[in-house]
């Protein structure tokens, strides 16, 4: 609907969002076909979300009743269902508005894509069902193609895993050898075991005679082991006294040193303080002459914030001068464009006085009825009050412009006082600065009473302190003497420790040697050591041929699991053969089916008889100059044929042939319109869908009025081959509106009979 809006055909091209303002609005159509009435009303809603509903009624005995479809579909509002509908009733959307609808905003046949006009063509000939086989032929191949891409990887994925396993056998390759193995080593592993436990026992039986002098020798060893015992509990309490010794001799020492240290920083602390207060001390001559400065000081900050305040008010006055200067001059701009409103307004009315005179009617009965002569009297009404407001005009104009001149004149200083007020702040801050120094200055006086006060006592308390101080005072020469007499006790108890220790191991070390000598000890442990070893030995083969066992195990396993993946791989690549094959039949199959294969051969076979209406057409309304050819493969570069589609218009009279696109405007004009009407000839007479009624809008502009009656004569022709009933054409041209049958005049709602001399 409304498709001269449109860039391009049926509903989803035009949105009525654009020229709908209420919350609900509402547009209906009454239409007839087929001996049947129908009312298309369609509904806006725009409350926050925008929606659209499409209704198609039937007018039936009842009242109007929802249209339903072969399939049992009902027109229940929804869009899709509507355009179904619609048709389902008349034809799809493209073709009706390019054949039988032919709106003003329309794109000519010569604009259409490839793809586009095929599929306009496949509709005209009835090949929606091979389009369909076709579209559910290429789902198939998606779905294909989607299966395909699964088997491949699951093929891939099979070898892999294959590789997989096959590099798992190589590295288990031997294993039966070495379970064989293994238990080689594990039975001589056994009887090296069995041989040393026979040994350790015999080395066993051997010391059990020496048990009682060895029995004697550990207790004469105990004994030695009991006087080391006591020398070493000895010395360990020696040793623990010495320690406690040295470390009150070393506390001592830094009792000292702290005492001679806190001595000299107390001295050399007084000296810092002396210093730090006779430099405050020095201040009193700057902290007098600031207290005799500090109100001088005082006055020139006030004075000069007084003046900064001056000039930043003179500055406000201009910058408030500045702002109205805008204002004025908006103004202006604003009286000379009313101005120049009145100024027309005035023109056009001295234009309607001045039809007075012209108008025949004047003088005579009926000028009371003349609407022109009202209209300029009415004028001349107007005209004094156009004058006075032109020179009420014209006096703002030279008030606001004279202000204008004086504010200009003022603002022109503007530059000069801010760079005043500049230096004003400027000399304000210096005078601020000084300020806070001397206040600073001034807030130390009581600090340099107090340093002067303290510096006298702390000279007399370095003036009493002595440089230094003594080395040992009499307690620490005590604590001295009695330290180094407790360590000389020491050194005395540890003599006396070494005598009794060396005189007892003497004594058992001469009874150790009245003992027969001692049987070889090594041997009972070597044979201990060996026994342990080949345990170890016997239980290290027996996990070895585990191991091996369970290597051998799992080869076997891994080769069977390879056997049943390879098995998959070969059954997976015969299924990605399999779908290959299928992909590429089924390909072919919607090769055949789409616009280039049984569309393009169907088109192919209609071009004829489509071309022969679209020339008669232009036979019978222009002559023989212009013949159409249609054109549905091209040739390539390579010298290759493909799928196209081009209408060539042979010129006769100038012996050329071009495509339509390169046409000029006016002969594009009406070759469009014959091959528009020749589609819906062939839509009428070979498809069986009959439609009574064509409709035109605004076709004839670039033809001059000879092309324009041609035009209309291609018109009847039209009706007189289609067996259609009328045509509604809207024209702004007298030529073609008083060859029209009938006129629907849009200002009284009527349909009116053309005069009789009109053809």
């Amino acid at each position: 609907m409304m498709p001269s809006r449109a860039g391009a055909d049926g509903l989803g091209a035009f949105s009525y969002y654009d020229h709908v303002f209420l919350p609900e609005s509402s547009k209906e159509l009454v239409w007839r076909h087929g001996g049947r009435r129908y009312k298309s009303e369609i509904v806006f809603r725009v409350n926050g979300k925008k929606k659209t509903e499409a209704f198609l009624f039937e007018e039936r005995s009842g009242g109007w009743a929802p249209v339903g479809l072969l399939d049992g579909t009902v027109s229940d509002g929804k869009v899709d269902t509507y355009e179904r509908a619609v048709a389902d009733i008349l034809c799809a959307p493209d073709t009706f508005f390019t054949s039988v609808f032919s709106a003003q905003g329309k794109r000519p046949l010569s604009a259409f894509k490839n793809a586009e006009i095929k599929t306009l063509l496949a509709d005209l000939l009835g090949l929606d069902q091979v389009r369909q086989q076709g579209a559910l032929a290429a789902d198939v191949v998606r779905q294909l193609k989607a299966g395909l891409g699964v088997l491949r990887q699951g093929a891939l994925r099979a070898q892999e895993d294959a590789e997989t396993l096959k590099r798992s056998l190589a590295e288990l390759d031997g294993s039966a050898h070495g379970v064989q193995a293994a238990i080689g080593q594990r039975s001589v592993a056994t009887a090296r075991h069995e041989a040393a436990r026979q040994r350790l026992a015999q080395v066993t039986a051997e010391h059990a005679g020496a048990a009682e002098i060895e029995a004697r020798r550990r207790a004469l060893a105990d004994d030695a082991n009991r006087v080391g015992d006591e020398h070493a509990a000895g010395s360990r309490r020696i040793a623990e006294e010495l320690p406690r010794l040295q470390q009150r001799h070393a506390a001592l020492q830094q009792r000292m040193r702290t005492r001679q240290q806190a001595h000299g920083e107390r001295r050399a602390q007084l000296q810092r303080d002396i210093a730090g207060l006779a430099a405050v001390a020095e201040l009193r001559g700057d902290v007098e002459r600031a207290l005799a400065r500090r109100e001088f000081a005082q006055r020139v900050v006030a004075r000069c914030q007084a003046y900064a305040a001056k000039k930043q008010g003179q500055v406000d006055v201009l910058e408030r001068v500045k702002a109205t200067l805008a204002g004025q001059r908006r103004e202006l701009e604003a009286i000379d464009r009313e101005a120049g409103q009145i100024a027309l307004r005035q023109g056009d009315l001295q234009r309607r006085f001045g039809l007075t005179n012209s108008v025949p009617c004047t003088g005579m009965d009926i000028q009371g009825q003349c609407q022109l002569l009202g209209d300029a009297r009415e004028a001349r009404a107007l005209l004094p009050s156009t004058d006075a407001a032109l020179g009420g005009l014209v006096e703002r104009k030279r008030a606001v412009s004279a202000a204008i001149a004086r504010d200009d004149l003022a603002v022109k200083g503007l530059p000069a006082a801010a760079e005043a007020r500049n230096q004003a702040e400027q000399l304000l801050d210096a005078a601020e600065e000084r300020l806070r120094r001397i206040e600073l200055l001034c807030a130390r006086r009581d600090e340099v009473e107090r340093a002067a006060q303290a510096l006298a006592a702390l000279t007399e308390e370095v003036a009493k302190m002595p440089e230094t101080t003594e080395t040992e005072t009499a307690e620490e020469r005590g604590e001295l003497a009695e330290i180094a007499a407790a360590r000389h006790r020491l050194d005395e108890e540890v003599s006396r420790l070494a005598r009794v220790r060396d005189e007892a191991l003497t004594r058992i070390e001469d009874q150790r040697r009245l003992l027969p000598p001692p049987l070889d000890g090594a041997t009972l442990v070597a044979a201990k050591q060996e026994v342990d070893a080949t345990s170890q030995a016997v239980a290290t083969a027996e996990r070895d041929e585990l191991d091996a066992r369970e290597r051998d195990e799992r080869a076997k396993a891994l080769g069977q699991e390879l056997t049943a993946t390879l098995t998959k791989a070969a059954s997976a690549a015969s299924s990605v053969g399999r779908v290959e094959q299928e992909l590429a039949t089924w390909t072919l199959l919607a090769k055949c089916l789409s616009n280039d294969g049984v569309i393009a051969l169907d088109i192919d076979d209609a071009g004829p008889t489509f071309s022969a209406l679209a020339n008669d057409l232009l036979l019978a309304c222009y002559g023989p100059r212009f013949t159409l050819q249609v054109i549905t493969q091209s040739t390539t570069g390579k010298g290759e044929l493909r799928e196209d589609f081009d209408i060539i218009v042979h010129d006769g009279w100038r012996d050329e042939a071009k495509s339509l696109k390169l046409v000029s405007g006016g002969e594009r004009v009406w070759i469009n319109e014959c091959l528009t009407r020749a589609i819906a000839l062939y839509l009428s007479g070979n498809t069986g869908r009959q439609i009574g009624t064509l409709f035109s809008d605004e076709a004839d502009g670039p033809l001059d009025p000879e092309h324009k009656r041609m035009f209309m004569a291609m018109k009847r022709e039209v009706l007189r081959l289609g067996g259609y009933e009328c045509e509604y054409f809207v024209s702004q041209t007298p030529e073609l509106t008083s060859m029209a049958d009938c006129i629907v005049d849009l200002e009284t709602m009527g349909v009116g009979a053309v005069p009789s001399s009109q053809p």
